[in-house]
């Protein structure tokens, strides 16, 4: 289907009540479930892992949903706050039971925190900085991580690969917050002087 055959959105930029909201959302609030399932059934079940796997699966079916009926505002701002949610409330979970470290843990928790507020402020100042494919790359490594650290027969015999993993995942989730901010300084800079200009 070229451009021109695509379908006009359903919703516009503004909507706010949108099955892809609706879907992140969903996402969202089950991130304390899978969470206090984690700490009181332990960190690797089946039931756990269906649970993590339709979770972490409904990201890309959000954005499915809303490239086909209308992208909005609301979506490009709830989509990636439920994925940290969902991947921070999974790792935490699981060093509470000591089954991964928390220096880990914190450190991404640090970063996504951070680059939450600078997206923030970016964005009241009418800047939207896209994702580089190094992000969606980091956000695949997180989701894997927590995939095998709660998969049956792998779980707590997991050793050292849940952990080397983790590691490259942070690894991964600096770098990729290093290039945001220098994207986000050209682009504000590119802003500022628009602005100057005019």
């Amino acid at each position: 289907m070229t451009t021109a055959e695509k379908p006009p959105a359903v919703f516009g930029p503004s909507a706010l009540v949108t099955p892809a909201n609706v879907l992140t959302l969903a996402r969202l609030f089950m991130t304390p479930v899978l969470a206090a399932m984690i700490v009181l059934t332990g960190p690797s079940s089946w039931t756990l892992f269906g649970l993590w796997f339709v979770c972490a699966g409904s990201d890309g079916l959000d954005g499915y949903v809303a490239r086909r009926q209308g992208t909005t505002r609301s979506g490009a701002f709830l989509d990636p706050l439920a994925d940290k949610f969902l991947v921070l409330g999974a790792l935490a979970s699981l060093a509470s039971m000591h089954d991964v470290s928390w220096t880990p843990v914190v450190l991404i928790g640090i970063r996504e925190v951070a680059m939450s507020g600078f997206r923030i402020y970016a964005s009241r100042r009418g800047v939207s900085i896209p994702a580089r494919p190094t992000a969606k790359l980091k956000t695949l490594l997180q989701d894997i991580v927590v995939s095998l650290a709660l998969l049956p027969l792998i779980g707590q015999r997991h050793g050292s690969l849940v952990r080397d993993l983790l590691w490259m995942a942070v690894a991964l989730t600096l770098y990729t917050g290093v290039e945001y901010l220098r994207d986000g300084r050209r682009l504000l800079g590119g802003a500022t002087g628009a602005a100057g200009a005019a």
